[in-house]
């Protein structure tokens, strides 16, 4: 493993990039403008860019989203979503009596399926999307209600496996924190999103469909992308200064013995680490 400059540096190596969102193109407030340079110049010099995200909603909406953010349409070709595999686990459940763990905002995930909306007596599967208020509540919050919901047998369908993000300078808990409350406490969490295997299935099939052979993946979650990356054969660039920037130092020199001593201890690889997405070092 290295440090490089530049995502320049590996472009020659791979034809096609699957890249993280959240962390790496942008914070949850803006977008990083050197990170999408660097796929937008991906593209043009080495091959395709499907962007691969934890996010609980299907793709059309995630677009919309990056682009209210500052992410250019022309910076990747596609993109895989976490929500876009868990609405296939339930729509292969038509008719689905369905419990709704996460905020209102995110019923629109369940557009176009065939379910219905039940409470916790009525229910035969959670889908949990995130918390309800995640800007003040954490998973203990949701204890007592998963001590029912256990005792019922339901299972829960994680649509967003990460345990947090960096929304702005904030880190706030996601759906994969409950999910993992859920299974500790007992219950039976379905996980399909990073860093587990259906979503990188379903990635590898659309940079098969866009022409891409020798993949390198990008993200700076270890558990998640870079686990995730691992467990799949993919190749991996960990990006230092996201979610674990205080790990490893300053920002934006990151100090090599400690970022190859957490991989070592995590029992990942990666094949080169960089603070932050660029195309060249300024």
């Amino acid at each position: 493993m290295r440090r490089v400059g530049g995502l320049s540096e590996l472009a020659d190596a791979y034809d096609s990039l699957l890249c993280d969102v959240w962390g790496v193109l942008h914070n949850g407030v803006a977008a990083f403008p050197d990170a999408v340079d660097a796929l937008r110049r991906f593209r043009a010099e080495a091959g395709p860019v499907v962007l691969i995200t934890n996010a609980p909603r299907p793709y059309p909406s995630i677009r919309n989203q990056l682009v209210g953010l500052g992410v250019a349409l022309d910076s990747y070709d596609g993109a895989v979503t976490s929500g876009d595999v868990t609405r296939a686990v339930i729509a292969a459940r038509p008719g689905l009596k369905l419990l709704h763990l996460g905020p209102d905002r995110d019923l629109p995930f369940y557009e176009g399926l065939d379910i219905s909306f039940v409470g916790e007596n009525e229910a035969e599967l959670i889908c949990c999307t995130g918390l309800l208020d995640d800007t003040t509540e954490t998973p203990e919050d949701y204890r007592k209600m998963f001590e029912r919901l256990i005792e019922l047998k339901l299972d829960m369908v994680c649509a967003n496996p990460d345990i947090v993000v960096e929304r702005g300078h904030e880190l706030v808990y996601c759906a994969g924190a409950l999910a993992r409350l859920y299974a500790e406490m007992g219950g039976k969490a379905i996980l399909v999103g990073k860093p587990h295997a259906p979503i990188y299935e379903a990635a590898k099939t659309r940079i098969a469909e866009l022409g891409g052979e020798k993949t390198l993946a990008v993200g700076d979650g270890l558990p998640t992308d870079i686990r995730g990356a691992v467990q799949n054969g993919v190749p991996a660039l960990f990006v230092t200064g996201g979610i674990h920037a205080a790990d490893f130092g300053a920002h934006d020199n990151p100090e090599h013995e400690r970022v190859a001593a957490r991989l070592a201890a995590e029992g990942l690889s990666a094949v080169a680490y960089m603070p932050k997405l660029v195309w060249k070092r300024a």
